[in-house]
């Protein structure tokens, strides 16, 4: 194979990658040395089901890598009307086809041993980031979908990660996350 044929093949392997997300942002309050941000895929019902990333914080700050990996298959779930929990949505829920999901939220931890993961003996605390008074919704989806809502939520999903801005007033606003936007987080109650 010649070296034009190789950058081609390269080229075209890399355009089908994905990207993955990164969340950036800073805490309001202060926590332990030892204390973690991490992203868990959670059940329809908020349970943390899957560790997927996790950093220490650093001066207040932190920044999330969320690899362009799929969840597990137990953290996957069908996407109905009826498991549609998420920030800013009200009933009725309409979806546009039949999907797979798994929602990510936020938590905080202490890692007491250092190991760089969560054990079971480190209780998670939710945290729910925030740009201004809107909410960053992170979910993973199989395949492209939309979901409406009243209020005027509708959420366009594309295969793959996707982070939202939700912001909930008298209508809902739906806007796209960008990698350049930073979130907060308040670890104090």
């Amino acid at each position: 194979m010649n070296l034009r044929s190789l950058l081609i093949t390269i080229s075209l392997l890399s355009a089908g990658q994905a990207l993955g997300l990164t969340i950036r942002g800073s805490v309001e309050g202060s926590g332990p040395d030892d204390t973690r941000v991490a992203g868990f895929v959670v059940s329809p019902f908020g349970q943390a089901v899957e560790e997927v990333t996790s950093v220490p914080l650093e001066n207040g700050r932190f920044v999330l890598e969320i690899p362009t990996t799929a969840p597990t298959a137990r953290a996957q779930v069908d996407l109905t009307p009826q498991n549609v929990t998420w920030p800013g949505v009200i009933d009725p829920v309409q979806v546009s086809g039949q999907a797979r999901v798994a929602e990510l939220k936020f938590f905080v931890y202490r890692d007491v041993n250092n190991n760089g993961r969560r054990d079971d003996n480190e209780p998670l605390r939710d945290v729910l980031p925030s740009v201004g008074r809107a909410t960053l919704f992170v979910a993973w989806v199989n395949t492209d979908v939309t979901v409406k809502a009243s209020k005027g939520y509708a959420a366009t999903l594309k295969r793959g990660w996707n982070a939202l801005i939700v912001d909930v007033g008298r209508a809902v606003a739906v806007q796209p996350f960008s990698d350049s936007t930073v979130v907060t987080v308040r670890l104090t109650r």
